[in-house]
This record gives C-alpha cells, structure tokens and sequence, in this order.
C-alpha cells in the first residue's frame, strides 16, 4: 500500500516527529483492488483548509495485523479513525485492542455500519475506544475535527488529558460516547458532496465506487440499507459531470453503490442514457437493479449499450413467494424473468443474480427449485450467498421467530434455521463453491449443458459434482485451473460415461475458447489426421483474407500460431453450434464432412470473456481442387 501523500510503503517509511497534528482515516479493504470511499469522501468533505490535518491510509484483510499496527504506530497519528464492516471488524478489534499499548495518548474513533449497529457493545468490549461515530459521517466529521484542532491550539495539556473527559463533545451531533449518544444528525443534501475523486492517483488498478443516491425504497428485514427510509437522489448534472472525469481518465470500472440504482425511472434513465452516448470504449459501469421494475424504454436503452459497457447486479434472492413476503421483499417473479431474459438477448449486458440461503420458510427442496428456476435465466454470474443475520436489521430481531441460530462474530452467518439444517447448509456450501469453480468461472460454456442432461435439473448436477469432489479429497486440495478440466472428465466419466467421446471434445473447445493453449491437454483428440485440412485453410486465408482480415500483415504459419482451428465430430459441432450461437458469431458453410472451430483471440467476447469463433465446414475435394 502506498501512503497517499509520501508514497512510501506502509511499514517502511522513518519515523516522524509529532510537530504537526494529524487525525488518520484507516479503511481495512477486503482487497487490494478495493478501495474505500468512505476515508476520502470524509476527508473531502471536511474542506480545503482542514485537510492538511488529515491522513488516509489503506490495508487488506489480508495484511498481518501487526504489519498494519506497525505503520499506524510509525505514523504516530494523534487520533485514528477506521471504517468498520462485516469483512474488516475482527481485525479492526485486534488492533484497537493493541494499539493503545503503543500509542498510549492516541484517541481512537469507530464509523461505519458496523460500529454504527454494534456501537454499545464495541465501547464495553474495547475500554480505550474514545467513541464511534454513527450513521453518515462526512458533517460529523468535520466537527469532531475541528473539535480537536480547537483543543490542539487552546490547551497545552496532553492529548492524554483531552481524551479524559467527553463532555466537550456532547455539543457534536451524530456520537455515541460512553456517556451515551449525542443527537442524530439530519440527513445530507448529496448534491453538495464534493467530489471524492479530483486525484485519481490513489485509485490506479482500483475499482472506483461511486453513489448518486442514498437510501432503499424497499424494506428488506435482512439488510441495514432498510433503516434508511428515505431515498435521496444526487443532481444528475452534477452526476454526468463526475462520470466524465471517469471516462476521460479512462478507468476501468466504476461501481455504483445505489442500493435500488433503477428505483427512479427518470434518474435511472438519464444516467445511463448519458453513459451510452459517451462510452470511451474501456470503462464498465456496475449497477444494483430491481429487475421486475425494469421498463421497456430502460431495457430497449441498455440494448443499445456496447457489450460489455454495463454490469447489473440483480437481487433475486428467492423464487419462493412465502419466504418473500416473510423478509418484506416484494417482487413480481414472472417480470423478473421476462426482464432478465430481454437483458440477455443481444448478449451485450453482463448479468449477475444472487441468491441468499437461509432465508425464513426456505427448506433445501425449496432453495433447490430457487436455484434450478435462477440457473435457466442463464445470467453470467449466479452468486448463491448465505443469509446474514445483521445487527440492527429486522432479521435479527426476529430471529427467535424464525428459529434462525447464527455465528455471533461477523460475518454473523446463518448456522441453521427451523426450515434449513446445519447438515444442509454444509452441503448448500459445496454447491456454491462449485457454481463459483464452473459456472461463475465461465471456463465450462459448453460442458456443463451437456453434463446437465443426466440429471434432474442443474443444482442436482452441482450437487452431486460437490459430493465427487468431497470423495476424491479436491475439496482440500483446490486444484489447478487446467486440472479442473480433467477432474469434470472424471466426473462425466462417473455419471455419462457412454457420452465420454463427446465430453472431451467439448471440453477441449472451452479450454481453447478461454486460451490459445501452448501445450495440447491429454484429453483432445489427436491432430494428426487433420493437419493437411488445417495447413490448407490457413495458406487459403493467407491468400483470401475471408475470415482474418484483421491479420493482414501474417502469413499462413502466422495465422495458425496467433488463432487456432479445431476439428470436431458432427455430433459435438451440432451441439457447439447450439451452445455458442448467442455470441452473434456468423457462422461459415454448413455443408461437407470436415467440420472446425476458428478461434481468434484477437476479438474476445467483452461479456462472456471468449474468443471469437466462426463454425467452418468444407469438403475434402474442394481442399484437393483448392
């Protein structure tokens, strides 16, 4: 991690003097990719002049906790902030344990949605905490720091001595002390938050996050966004304004955090509407939807967007329409799929579902046919979660009602419930991580329909892959990209053997979708008899040009190392086809006994991450006459 202002290496860097005051901001990322908005809106927000007093630093999770406690103490801050989630809470109580050990004098202060949800019982469990601040904390901030600028210039007394008594902080709205909370603060007007990212060196290779709204209309009794009641839209000029300076600096991605992006049609639509017409190309966009409440100008809108340019994330989280009314989520099922459908018909928007186990009246039959009826939506990504029981949320309240145990530390998981076992949530467990290895991965497009027709339906498919890498000890091992190929054949091998010919040729076709292999996997077919037809095409191409233009500059033996050209059975063709026809590939002739795959990596699916690939089909005798 690099430190904002020195770009020094956190650990690394000499100690420094305590001349000047400094108020630290520690966000505590899941990855390092990740970035942590809420340290820089806080600084922001607090002004010009007040920002030469604050500091950001950024970790992971995975980082060792005393490699971060180490540059914290290097750092020698006078009072420290840090951003506090389910993902980041354990190590964040490790170190506000042990830091004052070391820096005695140093306040620390708590924010975040965990604090905010946990703040009493943080307090008692960490007595040198000074205080958490609670819900939004940009204008609260800006007080509590002016607070202490005031004390550093007024008082020749220790900073220990300030940090004694917390009675001149009762004035700041937006506190919890340990003599109880001071008065809630009124909401912001997002609208005059100054923009987080006018320096974008902090945020190279790092997802960018970004918010034109606050707050959810819905009422879902599991998540801590429905203690917002109310929903608060930023100015769309001033959106369109920020999202220029992504695209002008050409950054990858930018992921929106609205919690119901699409919850107002006219916001929703003129944000996109603007992306669409100013798309550079290079960056992606990520939005939280509700699909049932799609319109069809909105669909037709992002049918026009360039593949891959935009991201939906779509909370399904249920099929069963008792569980549903339970968690006081209301969707209409049927809209939700004809709208999912329409979004993947021109195949140029990446779709994500999610699904939540353990949710209240959801047995394990009843989440099988919520995932068998997600999975036929064929969405890109299919994220099957576990429920978790937030404090401060109406699940945990109810949770005695619904008989739901769950973990008592974050990520406060569900263990059981009256409808789920725990036996059940271990096998809901191996299934997840197989739709995470084979389906979420996109490396298996066209093996895994094939294999899906022996049995019931697909979550009887995964299921049972779970089980088979439970018996075979993979489970533990957590194979190699390459080695999951083969272990899939072994698995056909078990439950399709009599298919096995045209499993292999299938999953040769995936391996090369995804790379232009350097070496040939044991399982592919033997090129030898092919290689007349294969040498043919390319010194064919390299005078014709009908299917590379693109390569103008190669010739034959370049074209055959830069694409590849597979033979396939017809029985595999025909189903290839059938597979990958929804790429919107032309296909070649259709006629004659020798049939291919070209695959060219030059142009890869931006939605699906594949190669290129045109279905080729010509007879021998016009390779003789040719």
């Amino acid at each position: 991690m690099m430190d904002e202002e020195k770009g020094m290496i956190p650990g690394l860097e000499p100690e420094r003097e305590a001349a000047g005051r400094r108020f630290l901001l520690a966000a505590v990322n899941a990855k390092y990719i990740h970035s942590n908005p809420a340290i820089y809106s806080l600084k922001v927000y607090a002004g010009q002049e007040l920002q030469e007093y604050v500091e950001l630093a950024e970790y992971t999770i995975n980082q060792p906790m005393q490699d971060i406690l180490t540059d914290i103490y290097m750092r020698k801050p006078d009072v420290v902030g840090f951003s506090c989630y389910i993902w980041n809470r354990r190590l964040i109580g490790e170190l506000a344990a042990e830091l004052p050990k070391l820096l005695p004098e140093t306040d620390i202060w708590l924010g975040g949605p965990e604090a905010s949800c946990n703040g009493k019982e943080l307090l008692e469990r960490y007595p040198k905490l000074t205080g958490i601040m609670t819900g939004e904390g940009e204008a609260t901030f800006r007080e509590l720091l002016k607070h202490y600028l005031n004390k550093w210039e007024n008082t020749q007394v220790s900073q220990k001595q300030i940090s004694e008594s917390d009675d001149d902080l009762r004035g700041i709205s937006g506190l919890l002390l340990r003599s109880g909370p001071t008065p809630s603060r009124p909401l912001l007007d997002l609208s005059g938050l100054p923009f987080l990212y006018e320096n974008m060196a902090p945020f190279e290779n790092k997802i960018i996050y970004y918010e034109s709204s606050r707050g959810c209309p819905y009422r879902c009794s599991y998540c801590l966004s429905s203690l917002d009641k109310m929903v608060r839209l930023k100015d769309t000029s001033a959106v369109k304004r920020e999202l220029q300076a992504f695209l002008d600096q050409g950054v990858k991605q930018v992921k929106f955090t609205d919690r119901t992006f699409n919850c107002c049609h006219d916001h929703a639509m003129e944000i996109w509407k603007y992306i669409v017409e100013h798309d550079n190309g290079v960056t992606n966009f990520h939005f939280e939807i509700s699909a049932d409440i799609l319109s069809e100008e909105e669909i037709r809108l992002l049918s026009l967007s360039r593949p891959g340019l935009i991201q939906l994330e779509i909370g399904v989280q249920s099929m069963n329409l008792e569980t549903l009314k339970a968690v006081r989520r209301f969707t209409d099922l049927d809209k939700l799929e004809k709208n999912v459908a329409a979004l993947g018909r021109g195949g140029n928007v990446h779709r994500h579902l999610d699904l939540i186990a353990g949710l209240p009246y959801e047995d394990y039959e009843s989440f099988r046919n919520s995932f068998d009826r997600v999975y036929r939506m064929k969405p890109e990504q299919l994220q099957l979660g576990f429920l978790k029981v937030l404090k401060g949320s109406e699940m945990y309240d109810r949770a005695g009602e619904f008989g739901i145990c769950c973990l008592e530390e974050p990520p406060y998981e569900v263990l059981y419930t009256s409808w789920l076992r725990f036996q059940d949530v271990i096998r809901l467990k191996g299934v997840e991580e197989m739709v995470e290895v084979y389906y979420n991965s996109g490396q298996y497009t066209c093996t895994l329909p094939f294999l899906e027709e022996r049995f019931s339906g697909p979550f009887a498919m995964y299921e049972a892959l779970a089980d088979f890498y439970k018996e075979k000890g993979y489970d533990i091992n957590h194979p190699a990209r390459v080695r999951r190929y083969e272990i899939l054949l072994e698995f056909a091998e078990k439950y399709d053997h009599r298919r096995l010919p045209v499993c292999k040729e299938l999953l040769t076709c995936d391996l090369y979708l995804r790379e232009n292999l350097k070496s040939r996997p044991e399982f592919a077919r033997e090129l030898g008899p092919f290689q007349k037809s294969i040498r043919w095409f390319y010194r064919q191409e390299e005078r014709e040009r009908c299917y590379l233009p693109q390569y103008k500059d190669c010739d034959g033996r370049q074209l055959g190392r830069l694409t590849h050209l597979e033979p396939f059975s017809v029985e595999a063709w025909d189903r290839l086809t059938e597979c990958l026809q929804d790429t919107g590939r032309e296909t070649g002739e259709t006629a004659g006994d020798v049939r291919y795959v070209l695959f060219d990596y030059s142009h890869k699916d931006p939605v699906k991450g594949h190669a290129s690939v045109r279905f080729l089909s010509f007879t021998e005798e016009r390779q003789d006459w040719l």
